[in-house]
């Protein structure tokens, strides 16, 4: 107890001793203003959980997600040893959907790490530089923006043909405009900024500023646009999952799922109710993370 006294202590002091201490302290409370949010917490309880399903799948999952038993075709919620039913092929819903989120994650994880690390060397590069160079990468920024994102990824994976791969390369492809705009107002109004000329009188080149000074100071803002667009991104591949041009079949991917179930909607329910209502949950899970990242994270918001 007196360690852990000890250590609260140190990362609550007013007067860090080492950098080291002044980043834990800085991380410490804004882990105690997120605590006070309790949807935010709810959101993360949520997407712990996610995680931990998609790890322990194979142990959980009731049954083989890819198994067919035509005998067992659409049995309803409840039944037994198939607690969310089956679909037409006889496959069992809940274990669909436990390997599902993987597919889910692996999705929202590649296109979390390539759309914002594009737009945010778009955006740094376009307003550090500024002149013809703003003005050129800033209206390619315009031209994907001019097109709905849904839109603009369903003719890339048309180009580029129907799979997850090509799936989540063409929703990082409609998903960094956004990114490299946060991106370019951050730099421009850090590239005039004291410590940028100093830094600058001491030699340093504009890769070194960008990359050492600059990009630091972005990332708080695009973290939270990144968690705030995560549920765009997850109807996104869940759209063209439904359509036939992501997760190709037998994957157990959300909204293929909700695709097949779509002809028995009426007197099956089930089958498209369930991934839609997983869907639903983990989207509005990355939005309460997201609302509550953005209260700690604002600089201007109160603490």
């Amino acid at each position: 107890m007196t360690d852990m006294t000890g250590l609260r202590a140190w990362l609550l002091t007013d007067t860090p001793q080492s950098r080291t201490q002044a980043r834990m302290a800085s991380l410490y409370q804004g882990w105690l203003a997120f605590r006070r949010n309790p949807m935010a917490m709810f959101g993360l309880a949520i997407l712990i959980a996610l995680l931990a399903i998609a790890a322990l799948a194979p142990w959980i999952a009731p049954h083989d997600p890819f198994h067919q038993d035509l005998a067992a075709r659409l049995h309803p919620l409840g039944t037994p040893g198939h607690p969310l039913g089956t679909d037409s092929l006889g496959r069992d819903i809940l274990s669909r959907l436990i390997y599902g989120s993987r597919i889910t994650l692996y999705i929202v994880t590649l296109v979390a790490l390539i759309a914002p690390l594009a737009g945010l060397i778009m955006g740094t590069v376009s307003g550090y530089l500024g002149g013809w160079v703003d003005m050129v990468l800033m209206r390619i920024t315009d031209i994907f923006l001019a097109f709905p994102r849904l839109v603009l990824a369903l003719a890339f994976v048309a180009a580029l043909g129907a799979g997850i791969e090509n799936a989540v390369l063409a929703i990082a492809l409609t998903a960094w405009p956004p990114y490299a705009r946060i991106a370019r107002a951050e730099t421009l109004t850090l590239r005039n900024a004291d410590f940028i000329s100093a830094v600058r009188l001491q030699g340093a080149g504009p890769v070194r500023i960008i990359t050492r000074h600059i990009w630091p100071l972005c990332i708080s803002s695009l973290i939270v646009r990144v968690t705030l667009d995560m549920a765009g991104i997850i109807l996104a591949a869940a759209g063209l999952g439904f359509l036939g041009l992501g997760a190709q079949p037998p994957s157990p991917e959300w909204g293929a799922m909700i695709s097949e179930g779509r002809r028995f909607i009426l007197d099956h329910w089930w089958v498209a109710t369930m991934p839609g209502l997983a869907i639903f949950t983990v989207s509005l899970a990355f939005n309460l993370l997201g609302d509550g990242l953005r209260d700690v994270l604002d600089p201007k918001g109160e603490k």
